[in-house]
C-alpha cells in the first residue's frame, strides 16, 4: 500500500494522478478536507481509502497500522509562508514528519518527504542541495524554518542516505485552486486577466532588480511530480534534492506567457508590496539540479512558456475544478 499524505492537496493529488497513470491504485490518501473545495481534487482519482490525518497519526503512534505499507510519500504540511502560529508549524510540519520517518525506518518503508526552497532564505548562501551546506541556511519565515528543522533532524540522525527529502521551488499547475492566497501567481494572474484584462505585480524594492524582473524558479506541477516519483521508482536513490527547473525566469516572463496563452495583449500594473512581506521577499531563486541529474534524472523539463500554456489551455480555460486530466 502506498500512503500519500496531503493526497487531496495540490502536489499530493497530482502525485496520486500520476501514480494512477503508472498503474498504481493501491493507495491510501491521508489529509483533512475541511469546508473548502479541496475534495474536488479527488475527483477521478483511484485509491483504496481516505484517512483523516489525525486518525492516521494515531495509528502511527500506536504502531497499529492494519495494512502493509510499502512507501509513504509525505506531502502533508501547512504550506502557508505567512503562517504566524509557530507552535502549529512545529507540530504539523516538524513533529508529524519525525514520527512518520521513525515508523518508516522501523518497518522498512520507503520514505519520501517534502521540504521546500523556503529553507534557503534570501539565497545569500546559494541554492545547493549539498547536505554539508544545510546548517548555513537561514530561512526568512516560520514555514521555511519548520521545513529546515526537519532537514537538519534527518542529517543529525544520520538518515540522509536512508530517506528522500525534496526541496520544491515555485510549483504551479492544476489542483491548486483551494489554496487561497497560497495559489501560484499564474492562477491569480489568470483570474485578473479574465476579470480586468491586466495583471498586477509587486514593485521591486531592491535596486538590483527592476519592477517585474525579480526572478524565481517556476516549475510546472507535472515536472515536479515526475521528479518526485523518480525516487519512488528508484529506491536506491536517497538524499535531499532540489525540485525545480534549474532556470530562474522573471515575473514578467511568467505573465507574458500567460497573456500569450489566453491570446490577449500584455498589460501589467506594478503595485506596492505589503509591508508584512517586504523583509521576507525572495528576489531570486534558482534550483541547482546537479545532484538530481547525477542520480540519473534526465527527463526534459518544461520552460515557463511551455508549462503555463499547458496549464492555461488544458485546465484554466476549460474548467477550474475538473482536476488533473488524463492527457
Amino acid at each position: 500500500m502506498i500512503i500519500v499524505t496531503g493526497g487531496a492537496g495540490f502536489i499530493g493529488s497530482a502525485v496520486v494522478w500520476k501514480l494512477n497513470k503508472l498503474g498504481a491504485d493501491r493507495i491510501i490518501i491521508v489529509d483533512e478536507l475541511g469546508i473548502e473545495n479541496k475534495w474536488k481534487n479527488l475527483n477521478g482519482l483511484k485509491y483504496e481509502d481516505f484517512l483523516h490525518k489525525e486518525d492516521f497519526m494515531s495509528m502511527i503512534l500506536r504502531r497499529a497500522i492494519p495494512f502493509k505499507i510499502s512507501s509513504i510519500i509525505h506531502l502533508g504540511a501547512c504550506s502557508a509562508t505567512t503562517e504566524k502560529d509557530a507552535d502549529y508549524l512545529m507540530d504539523n510540519n516538524f513533529h508529524y514528519s519525525q514520527e512518520l520517518a521513525k515508523y518508516c525506518l522501523e518497518h522498512g518503508v520507503r520514505f519520501i518527504y517534502a521540504s521546500s526552497a523556503a529553507t534557503y532564505g534570501d539565497g545569500s548562501k546559494g541554492y545547493s542541495d549539498d547536505e554539508n551546506s544545510l546548517d548555513k541556511l537561514l530561512p526568512l519565515n516560520m514555514y521555511g524554518y519548520s521545513k529546515h528543522l526537519f532537514d537538519q533532524w534527518i542529517k543529525r540522525n544520520g538518515l540522509i542516505d536512508k530517506v528522500v527529502g525534496l526541496k520544491y521551488f515555485n510549483v504551479y499547475g492544476p489542483n491548486e485552486y483551494h489554496k487561497g492566497d497560497m495559489r501560484s501567481v499564474v492562477h491569480k494572474a489568470f483570474e485578473q486577466v479574465r476579470d480586468s484584462g491586466q495583471v498586477r505585480l509587486f514593485k521591486s524594492y531592491n535596486p538590483e532588480y527592476k519592477d517585474g524582473e525579480q526572478k524565481r524558479d517556476f516549475i510546472y506541477v507535472k515536472d515536479a511530480v515526475d521528479m518526485t516519483l523518480f525516487f519512488w521508482e528508484h529506491s536506491d536513490k536517497n538524499g535531499i534534492f532540489n525540485i525545480g527547473t534549474g532556470k530562474a525566469q522573471t515575473w514578467i516572463e511568467l505573465v507574458t506567457a500567460l497573456f500569450k496563452a489566453v491570446g490577449k495583449p500584455v498589460k501589467i500594473e506594478f503595485i506596492e508590496m505589503n509591508e508584512k512581506i517586504k523583509d521576507k521577499y525572495q528576489y531570486y531563486t534558482q534550483a541547482d539540479l546537479t545532484k538530481l541529474k547525477n542520480v540519473g534524472y534526465n527527463n526534459p523539463i518544461m520552460s515557463v512558456e511551455e508549462g503555463v500554456k499547458d496549464y492555461v489551455q488544458k485546465y484554466l480555460l476549460k474548467d477550474f475544478h475538473l482536476g488533473m486530466r488524463k492527457d
